[in-house]
């Protein structure tokens, strides 16, 4: 594993954001951004390659996943505040902007904080979202994050919860796959595998209000470096809804994975090469 320095930021209503920094360099820094239930060891192979291209990078888990602070306020876990604490982040490192890198809901974070603070975000990669999902995807992201789920009694256990959730989603994996999905998804403690998150996110999620149109939100990334990744078999990011992102914003990368659903891990090689090719017009621009 790449060399990082672990950091916690404290933010302005005393909640702690658990983060690594990968130090690369002085070229436009990066945030990386995880997705629902997920935390910043979902980078682990992903923000060291792009500390190699010359940038410092920042993982970040969001407000109660990993070892960030759990909100007291269940009503807190949704996109705006997340965007608002990407933001805090940003000042606290000192970054004037970064380009953000965000898996699922890290995608939508990375939207509404270039609505936000257009000036801070110098670009995105969009991991398998959009202004527009997919209602079967939705259903079935609902389904194992709505409600309440087990521990388990090893890691093999826990490896075989994640393989029967994502299966479909990463067809043909052996099982050491599932392991290392695992130890990024589960922590141990006092001798049983605990889902590393805060399971009031659930709650949020199942009882949030609707989103709104996210199209006017989205379109605002005109002009900026924009890569859409998308997993080739993915339920939630569909072909029509691509096509409908690259009639509202044309200059606008796509990279498809193939045999992945949602969300690619961003360490596919077809996705490396196209993030490597992202990074180099953010350095131009």
């Amino acid at each position: 594993m790449a060399d990082y320095s672990e950091r916690f930021f404290a933010l302005a209503n005393g909640l702690r954001l658990e983060a690594r920094l990968y130090a690369g360099g002085a070229k436009v820094p990066a945030i990386c951004l995880p997705g629902l239930t997920r935390n910043l060891r979902d980078f682990e192979d992903v923000a060291p390659q792009i500390a190699q291209s010359g940038r410092d990078v920042v993982a970040l888990s969001l407000r109660g996943r990993g070892r960030s602070d759990a909100d007291p306020d269940w009503r807190n876990y949704r996109p705006p505040t997340y965007a608002g604490d990407v933001l805090e982040v940003l000042d606290r490192l000192e970054w004037p902007r970064a380009a953000l890198i965000g898996t699922s809901l890290g995608g939508l974070v990375a939207v509404l904080t270039n609505t936000r603070a257009p000036e801070r975000v110098a670009g995105a990669v969009i991991n398998d979202i959009g202004p527009e999902l997919a209602p079967e995807g939705i259903a079935r992201i609902v389904g194992y994050a709505g409600g309440s789920r087990p521990d388990a009694a090893s890691l093999d256990e826990a490896s075989a919860q994640i393989r029967a959730i994502n299966e479909f989603a990463f067809p043909g994996r052996d099982f050491d796959v599932w392991r290392i999905f695992a130890r990024r998804t589960f922590r141990e403690s006092q001798g049983r595998w605990v889902l590393d998150y805060d399971q009031m996110i659930g709650k949020a999620l199942t009882e949030a209000e609707p989103a709104g149109d996210l199209w006017p939100l989205f379109a605002q990334f005109a002009g900026k470096p924009l890569l859409v990744v998308r997993g080739a078999i993915s339920d939630l990011l569909t072909p029509p809804i691509i096509e409908k992102m690259r009639a509202a914003i044309p200059g606008m990368d796509v990279c498809e994975v193939a045999n992945v659903g949602h969300a690619p891990t961003l360490s596919e090689p077809e996705a490396v090469d196209a993030i490597g090719r992202f990074l180099s017009r953010i350095d131009r621009t």
